[in-house]
């Protein structure tokens, strides 16, 4: 078990956690600092890195975006944790409909035209920042709160350049550990067990120097 001394920096894919851990649950109220503590008993930690994009209104889901901000105004009451933001995006295009039904004449599928969403730049925030807080040695040991594979080269580096203890958190309820990502890591956590979830939420209402606020009541 590490010692008080280690000093850990954790960077949190946030919408790889969101979707992996939260959505569907009545945990969407995380407060990171205690799921931290939880996960990573006799660490002393340092940052906290979010990852995370702000996400506007869509039809069917037209209160996503003031969730967002309560949720992040709750973070914000959190000292040692930094919001980076990247980049959300929605696009209409034009895909082939599921189930597949293809067409009588040329063999074609049937089209429909759908909302592609997605996050764009995070995983690339998170790799520099990494990057850079190994360079700045401000840390003995990073902990990467995701599932995303496209992290493993910046992990191996930490490990392997910088001689960095690396560990993984997969946030994914429905999927195994990357095995690119656990091939990198010095350590991996499967999974984050619902009870440390249940255990790590913000109080229903808050305040900061704005004044009070509240939990979302669909949350």
């Amino acid at each position: 078990m590490p010692q008080d001394s280690v000093v850990a920096n954790i960077y949190i894919d946030g919408f790889n956690l969101y979707y992996g851990a939260l959505k569907g649950t009545g945990f969407k109220w995380l407060n990171l600092a205690g799921m931290c503590e939880q996960l990573l008993p006799g660490r002393s930690i340092n940052k906290i890195r979010y990852f995370t994009a702000k996400v506007f209104p869509l039809p069917h889901n037209s209160e996503a975006s003031v969730k967002q901000q309560l949720y992040l105004r709750a973070l914000s009451t959190i000292p040692n944790l930094d919001i980076h933001y990247g980049r959300f995006a929605a696009n209409p295009t034009t895909l082939p409909a599921y189930p597949v039904v293809y067409r009588v004449s040329g063999g074609l599928p049937e089209m429909a035209r759908v909302l592609r969403t997605e996050e764009k730049r995070s995983d690339v925030n998170l790799a520099t920042l990494l990057m850079l807080d190994c360079v700045d040695d401000s840390f003995d040991e990073a902990v990467v709160v995701s599932n995303d594979s496209d992290l493993a080269l910046p992990i191996e580096v930490a490990a392997s350049r910088f001689r960095k203890t690396v560990g993984v958190v997969n946030p994914q309820r429905k999927n195994r550990p990357s095995r690119e990502l656990s091939n990198a890591a010095s350590w991996v956590f499967r999974s984050i067990n619902a009870r440390v979830l249940a255990e790590s939420q913000f109080p229903p209402e808050m305040v900061d120097a704005r004044g009070p606020f509240f939990k979302p009541p669909s949350w």
